[in-house]
């Protein structure tokens, strides 16, 4: 076998697993980038399937690179390998050309990547696809059909129980910018040299019949009573070269106080617990759960939840301990149902599951 047809394989195998695995340490953030897809596309009916999509395509990739490289069921698998590569070539596509969506999550949020470099890499990877395809037939397995068969089934089990296990747990690695040992305060400020984007206030009025809108540099020269105000909003002028790596994160009392700043600002210990809902709530407000509350009272931690379902938190919670933040936020910072957050000012000290309260119970035992 030619050996450059032996480099494409192990090449395009390689990828598409790292590819595949580094999305199923996370198959829900792969989940929430599918709804923004739906999203853009007015497709909503779709979002309650994305997790199920997503673990299935993680599976899918692992199992495809893992075949090519093994040389098992070649002509299929290279053709399965194609008709991925074609969809995530549509996809990337449509995020650089769009501007709708800012990237598009092809590995995830451990290696972000421009929507140019995702394109590019795509491109490349459709032409040394093809090449499998055409040669597909020049390629013997490795091993016999039985080994390679218990080899792919490994890979495909493999993968589907490191996504069952962080449905429970957190992502083996967190690349998010709320993971273990981040500050959160410098997570919400623009990178060094970052232009934020720029914005100008324009206004809505109607004058006989029409609506005109102007900025606040160009006020028509007879503007006078006879315009009748309308509405005015912020148009983008300029965008910003980055973004911060925290968005729109804010903690705000039930009176409508902004609390962000003294709430990082603290210099002792506090618990944060992000509950996304109150569903199952049952399931994990358990005996381990009042232990855990009795531990931060002895060790006079203050604790607080943080959740978009305020009407929810305050059937089971007392207001003062209620925080309210957006949804999307929550979801991007904890992907388990609720997630403890051991903070000391704006830093990250522990982040644990609901599943792992004993954990916790471990670190808060620690502190004097």
């Amino acid at each position: 076998m030619k050996k450059w047809l032996i480099a494409i394989r192990w090449f395009v195998g390689l990828l598409f697993i790292f590819s595949g695995l580094i999305k199923a340490n996370d198959p829900l953030g792969l989940s929430y980038k599918m709804q923004e897809f739906f999203e853009a596309w007015h497709l909503n009916g779709f979002h309650n399937y994305t997790l199920f999509a997503s673990i299935g395509m993680n599976i899918l990739e692992v199992v495809a690179g893992v075949s090519v490289i093994v040389g098992w069921q070649m002509k299929r698998f290279s053709l399965l390998l194609l008709s991925l590569i074609v969809f995530f070539t549509f996809l990337t596509g449509y995020v650089l050309f769009s501007g709708k969506i800012h990237a598009c999550g092809c590995f995830g949020d451990c290696l972000p990547l421009t929507p140019i470099q995702t394109f590019v890499k795509d491109l490349t990877l459709l032409f040394l696809i093809l090449l499998l395809v055409f040669k597909s037939a020049d390629v013997n397995s490795y091993f016999k059909s039985s080994v390679s068969v218990f080899i792919i089934s490994f890979a495909l089990l493999g993968t589907l129980g490191i996504q069952l296990y962080v449905q429970n747990h957190l992502p083996i690695l967190d690349c998010l910018p709320y993971a273990k040992g981040k500050n959160i305060l410098e997570g919400m400020q623009l990178p060094p040299n970052a232009v934020s984007d720029s914005f100008a206030i324009t206004f809505k009025y109607k004058k006989n019949g029409q609506q005109i809108e102007f900025d606040q540099n160009n006020f028509p020269a007879d503007f006078d009573s006879t315009y009748e105000y309308v509405n005015r909003y912020d148009k983008l002028v300029r965008k910003g070269t980055s973004l911060p790596k925290i968005v729109d994160f804010s903690l705000t009392t039930l009176s409508g106080i902004d609390t962000t700043k003294s709430i990082l600002d603290r210099s002792d210990y506090y618990l944060l617990l992000f509950v996304k809902d109150f569903t199952a709530v049952n399931e994990w407000k358990t005996a381990s759960f009042g232990r855990l509350i009795d531990v931060l009272r002895t060790k006079n931690i203050s604790y607080f939840v943080v959740t978009a379902d305020v009407l929810g938190a305050q059937n089971y919670f007392l207001d003062n301990r209620i925080l309210k933040c957006d949804a999307t936020v929550i979801k991007t910072a904890a992907r388990v149902n609720p997630t403890y957050f051991l903070m000391k000012g704006p830093v990250v000290i522990e982040k644990l599951s609901n599943s792992e309260t004993g954990n916790m119970l471990t670190v808060l035992s620690k502190i004097k």
